[in-house]
């Protein structure tokens, strides 16, 4: 095993659960609610014993993996030997964000996404959406079963912004583009902005908005202004862009 795969181990081994677990929710649930806007595989890692299942075919076409053989070292081992070290510092930095700003507890409520680069069949390194959605826990916080996503998003873009983001859900705040410098701050949006940002990736201008969220169309407008200027984002367009990197949309 390599140096920085081992590292990795060694974060979730302090975090992980020392019993199995067993999720509620039933795995078409968990597919249909999968939003992706390139090539996608998915996969559920229990960190108990770090065993795979639930792998899509599209995991085994991508990487060029056997299906025979594939353990959950060989995904590590085809991240980017330049990211790897990301990677290992975004899995810690999350697990202090939770302790410290948000409470361990509410892990379940939220979808993890940063970017990195992976190496697909043909031998090359392109740029995925990494998202995270833990599915169990056990008593004492530990982590029981996760499922995770990777979306190809070469095509949006070729550059690692090394940023982390953490998609709110039951109601939940996003916190967006942290930055692995805590003197970096990154940004909140609330669950109603989040709202509007999905419901402008599917198209509809602000009257309709309003319409389907029971608000008025100024207060649409209020909120397309605060989320533009939250994310630092020129328009309207380079907004959604950003937001699918990002995994919100």
């Amino acid at each position: 095993m390599l140096p920085e795969i081992q590292n990795l181990h060694n974060v979730w081994e302090s975090n992980r659960t020392v019993k199995t677990t067993s999720h509620q929710i039933s795995f078409d649930e968990l597919t249909n609610s999968i939003i992706s806007t390139g090539p996608f595989s998915f996969y559920i890692i229990d960190f108990f014993d770090m065993s795979l299942s639930h792998i899509s075919q599209s995991l085994y076409e991508m990487h060029g993996f056997s299906p025979e053989t594939l353990t959950f070292n060989d995904v590590l081992g085809a991240i980017h030997p330049e990211d790897i070290e990301f990677v290992v510092k975004a899995e810690a930095f999350l697990t202090n964000f939770f302790y410290e700003n948000i409470g361990r507890e509410k892990l379940l409520s939220y979808k993890i996404s940063y970017s990195h680069r992976c190496r697909i069949e043909n031998g090359d390194y392109v740029l995925f959406n990494h998202q995270a959605l833990m599915l169990t826990m056990d008593d004492n916080g530990g982590y029981g079963k996760s499922l995770n996503i990777h979306t190809r998003i070469d095509h949006l873009s070729s550059f690692n912004t090394y940023k982390i983001s953490l998609i709110g859900l039951n109601g939940e705040p996003s916190f967006m583009n942290l930055s692995l410098d805590l003197d970096v701050k990154g940004f909140e949006f609330s669950k109603r902005e989040v709202d509007i940002i999905k419901e402008i990736g599917n198209g509809l201008n602000n009257t309709e908005i309003a319409e389907k969220l029971f608000i008025s169309p100024l207060t649409v407008k209020t909120h397309r202004n605060n989320i533009l200027a939250k994310s630092g984002s020129k328009n309207t367009a380079e907004l959604i862009k950003n937001c699918i990197i990002q995994g919100i949309i």
